[in-house]
């Protein structure tokens, strides 16, 4: 149900009272915006797969590897091109109809400090854009061509993604969930937890992956010295 702000602009958004001078409602579904999202994201998945697929000079990534990869691939679309959108027009967003646009307005309705350009999101998604968009596809590059410095690039960056995420978490509990409906399964429970806390779960665990392989190959080089002496 929308409510009437104090300017009699009527709008979505949690807190009720929530002051967007220029909002202007989308014209686009809720159906049709997830589409887009989850095909595109399929897709950059799918392609993924099947090129790391392929036989490389070390022969062929393993199923955990290939995952790893195909996510990397999908940060990167989201970080660099969903995420970077808001970054350059977080302030035009409530009055924008373009698609993009669109998609965070739809996605503001489970938070909406990125209707209002509130000043943590904005800060941390232009991080989040800028840096772990282009790494995350340096990543798949890395892992793709068996560059010795992959390992280090996935702990960078998961260890980036991790930190946003814990801050997006703990500022808005900080904030008493005032953003959004509190229970809602769709708004809270999909848009906020589901799909920001994918990226505590996940690089958690590359965190370690990244840990246990970076460990091994220092392992290997102190004992190579080891010998040596």
């Amino acid at each position: 149900m929308d409510a009437t702000s104090a300017t009699g602009v009527l709008h979505p958004y949690w807190p009720r009272d929530l002051l967007i001078p220029t909002y202007v409602a989308n014209d686009r579904s809720m159906t049709e915006i997830l589409v887009f999202l989850f095909s595109v994201s399929g897709l950059f998945l799918l392609v993924t797969w099947l090129i790391t697929g392929q036989k490389g000079k070390t022969g062929r990534l393993g199923t955990w590897r290939r995952l790893a990869v195909c996510w990397f691939a999908v940060c990167g679309f989201i970080h660099g091109v969903i995420e970077g959108w808001f970054s350059l027009y977080y302030d035009i967003i409530p009055a924008d109809q373009s698609f993009l646009s669109q998609l965070w307005k739809e996605y503001s309705k489970g938070d909406s400090r990125y209707v209002i350009a509130d000043n943590f999101t904005v800060c941390m998604e232009t991080v989040t854009a800028w840096l772990w968009g282009p790494f995350s596809f340096w990543a798949v590059f890395a892992f793709l061509t068996n560059k010795p410095y992959r390992f280090v690039l996935q702990l960078i960056i998961s260890l980036g993604q991790l930190y946003g995420a814990v801050l997006y978490f703990y500022t808005e509990h900080r904030d008493g969930y005032s953003h959004s409906e509190l229970g809602h399964p769709i708004y809270f429970w999909f848009y906020f937890v589901f799909m920001n806390v994918l990226w505590i779960i996940i690089p958690l665990v590359l965190i370690v992956d990244a840990w246990r392989q970076l460990s091994a190959a220092q392992t290997q080089t102190d004992n190579k010295k080891s010998k040596r002496n």
